[in-house]
């Protein structure tokens, strides 16, 4: 793959902040990207480069943009000959540990721009599977349905409540399932709460203003139940419990209740009893790594536990956390290129966990995570509601993959 000619500027994500597009000119065509940003960030992230001026209050990315731009002069005329090859450059030039020069966004828009250019006129997901030597398989979707914490300002501690159709065959069955039980809970809960509690929050999930989790799972339990699903829907959380843990005590307080660790550790397992969710992400604060071990410990495989702050993608942190976690959660940003993230991956499941490719909750339309987590066979994907363009965007490129004749992969618990 050899760079002509490279592009940048900036877009608007979903939340209305600008965020960083990348074209890359290779064998004549053109080769676009755009980089998705968080809300709930770790604080062991990729640095994502924000201007710091009055524009767009502090949030523009002209610096990452020219940064792009300069990446392409750098690269103009060279030939790359892999992934990991065009990756390496992008590191070597920005030569810091958390990308903090030139910024993720700016590399990581350069690097999924590359991979499309790798790909050609192959599918996306197709030059992944075979560049992993893997055969495909369209990843199960976790949709987050009910949203609360930082992506909804309710009284609702936890993140989010998701969805996962672990019967259906087909990612179209998986779909309609999702879009079902969607629109009847978001009827349900105007029913309930009145017209507000349908109102949706950054990722596309209803934020009615529960008060506890127990509420909230009950209220999407309902849903399940009345569309037919119960035997073929499961239940997963994302806590993102460094939001709302109390930095100072080091406290939870969730569901009216100021709870220890060990306290929200049994709040946790007997939820699960209940509910039998299947996948809890972000039960503890990001640095928890004692907390996370025990608590994996207490599901004893009834439930997996993700890290996503705990583990921001990165190597390191998931060698320490081997008995912390069984499933990754891969945001593609957190580290800032490609070939990172799929090392990470690789790093996961030599240790037998699971790998969730994930949106952020400001996206783009674009819908790159739905190739990635098809190419690399890894069988989960957090995608948000069925609902909003950059959500449901991710939604029919796995549609139209289908049609490929690419199955559908089954649920395993790790």
């Amino acid at each position: 793959m050899k760079i002509t000619s490279v592009k940048s500027r900036w877009i608007l994500d979903s939340r209305g902040n600008p965020t960083v597009e990348a074209e890359l000119q290779s064998n004549g065509q053109w080769f676009r990207a755009s980089v998705p940003s968080g809300a709930s960030t770790g604080t062991h992230e990729a640095v994502e480069l924000r201007d710091g001026d009055p524009a767009f209050h502090g949030k523009g990315v002209q610096k990452a943009t020219h940064h792009v731009w300069q990446l392409g002069k750098k690269a103009n005329g060279k030939e790359f000959k892999t992934q990991a090859e065009l990756d390496s450059f992008l590191i070597q030039t920005d030569g810091t540990p958390n990308k903090r020069k030139l910024g993720a966004n700016a590399l990581l828009a350069m690097s999924l721009a590359g991979a499309r250019a790798f790909a050609g006129k192959k599918p996306l997901y197709a030059h992944l599977a075979s560049t992993l030597m893997r055969k495909p398989a369209l990843p199960l979707p976790f949709a987050n349905v009910l949203n609360g914490g930082k992506h909804a300002g309710t009284s609702l501690k936890i993140q989010e409540v998701m969805i996962m159709p672990t019967g259906a065959k087909t990612f179209r069955e998986a779909t309609q399932m999702v879009a079902e039980t969607y629109q009847t809970l978001k009827k349900d809960a105007v029913t309930r709460f009145g017209a507000p509690a349908g109102n949706v929050g950054d990722e596309g999930g209803i934020a009615p203003d529960v008060p506890s989790v127990r509420q909230a799972l009950d209220l999407v339990w309902r849903a399940v139940e009345e569309n037919g699903y119960s035997q073929k829907m499961a239940l997963a959380l994302d806590c993102a419990a460094s939001e709302f843990r109390d930095s100072r005590t080091g406290a939870y307080p969730v569901d009216g209740k100021i709870l220890t660790a060990n306290e929200l550790l049994t709040h946790y397992v007997e939820l699960q009893g209940q509910y039998r969710f299947v996948s809890i992400e972000d039960p503890f604060h990001e640095d928890a790594f004692e907390d996370f071990a025990r608590l994996r410990a207490a599901f004893s495989g009834k439930c997996q536990v993700v890290g996503d702050d705990l583990l921001v993608t990165n190597p390191a942190r998931i060698d320490r956390a081997q008995l912390s976690c069984n499933a990754l959660l891969l945001k593609v940003n957190q580290i800032g290129t490609l070939t990172e993230s799929l090392l990470a991956a690789q790093k996961a499941q030599s240790f037998g966990w699971n790998v969730m490719v994930s949106h952020r909750s400001g996206e783009t339309d674009d819908a790159f995570i739905s190739d990635l987590a098809t190419g690399m066979a890894c069988g989960q994907i957090k995608l948000g509601a069925p609902a909003r363009g950059e959500r449901t965007a991710k939604y029919n490129q796995l549609l139209r993959i289908e049609e490929d004749g690419v199955p559908l992969a089954k649920f395993r618990l790790p």
